[in-house]
């Protein structure tokens, strides 16, 4: 997509998160500024994307918050829209997990962990916190993945292999509470960095079955220009995990994360993609069952407005073929 694409004057970029129902895609945009919505269009044409069509914003009322969206889920029995906010950290503004009307209208606020508060002993770093959500599939609650691990927990991943977990946490529907929660180890960052700044975090995730979850990483080291990043897909089983929500250091405690499997590392492919980069791809859905009836998956990049270097607003076809 163009990076100058202008709609009820705002610019079209940041686009943290997306989401599909029924024709209709939701995405996020990060823009603390000013919080939106986009709904828009995603026209498939066999296995291609044909077009892509923004067609209404939804601005978000941010006078008491400071919201950085990051992930967004559309919650069809409710007919509203789920939201994260990885909050400022640093300003002492907590992460948020909220929903809105159509309209943009403030509808509900969860309860998370309290450990992920900015005052909390545990500690999460700063832009790092609820970066992924996705709808349980027992429709009974939701899932939010934090970035990185809390400082209590673990370092950052490192170029060199560190023990680096994140939480992933299940709040109920019912009661708006984290009921439980599973620990997911991050890969070291993919590329050594030629500048001084690498990180590799969870950016987003789907539950596909009541074990099994799809897994964005994305890894960025510094100094390398379109090569920078390296974003993997993995495949998360939960099948024999503990339940950590009640753990308060990670470090210091025996516990079973879920067991991870590559599937898929787009540098495999970056000669198919524009410039032959892959960018700074954050959000994830299930789209629509493509033509041939095998599942399909949509992925979107955050272009960060282009405020570092020459970004993306880049979309991403996949097809999911079960073996």
């Amino acid at each position: 997509m163009p990076d100058n694409l202008i709609l009820d004057s705002t610019l079209v970029g940041g686009l943290s998160g997306i989401d599909y129902y029924k024709g209709k895609y939701y995405l996020a945009c990060d823009d603390s500024n000013n919080p939106r919505v986009y709904e828009a269009k995603i026209v498939l044409d066999g296995n291609q994307i044909s077009n892509i069509i923004f067609e209404k914003v939804i601005s978000i009322d941010n006078s008491s918050k400071f919201l950085d969206l990051e992930s967004i889920r559309y919650e069809a029995d409710l007919n509203q829209i789920l939201l994260t906010s990885e909050g400022h950290i640093l300003s002492q503004k907590d992460p948020l997990f909220f929903s809105i009307d159509t309209s943009g209208q403030i509808q509900k606020t969860f309860q998370i962990p309290e450990a992920f508060k900015s005052n909390s002993i545990e500690k999460p770093r700063h832009n790092a916190t609820l970066e992924g959500l996705c709808l349980a599939s027992d429709k009974k609650g939701y899932w939010l993945g934090m970035e990185l691990p809390l400082e209590a927990d673990g370092p950052e991943p490192q170029y060199t292999q560190t023990k680096s977990p994140v939480r992933i946490t299940y709040v109920s529907s019912n009661t708006n509470e984290p009921e439980k929660q599973f620990a997911y180890f991050l890969d070291a960052v993919a590329k050594k960095p030629m500048g001084h700044f690498s990180v590799n975090g969870l950016t987003d995730l789907v539950q596909y079955n009541a074990s099994t979850f799809l897994i964005i990483e994305r890894s960025y080291s510094s100094g390398l220009g379109n090569q920078g990043n390296t974003i993997k897909i993995f495949e998360a089983d939960i099948s024999d995990v503990t339940n950590t929500i009640k753990i308060n250091n990670l470090k210091d405690t025996s516990f079973i994360p879920a067991k991870k499997k590559l599937l898929l590392n787009f540098e495999n492919f970056r000669d198919k993609l524009t410039d032959r980069s892959i960018d700074n791809i954050e959000g994830i859905t299930l789209g629509p069952k493509l033509s041939n009836g095998h599942q399909s998956l949509i992925l979107v990049s955050d272009n960060n407005f282009n405020k570092l270097e020459k970004q993306f607003n880049q979309f991403i076809l996949l097809e999911l073929i079960e073996e």
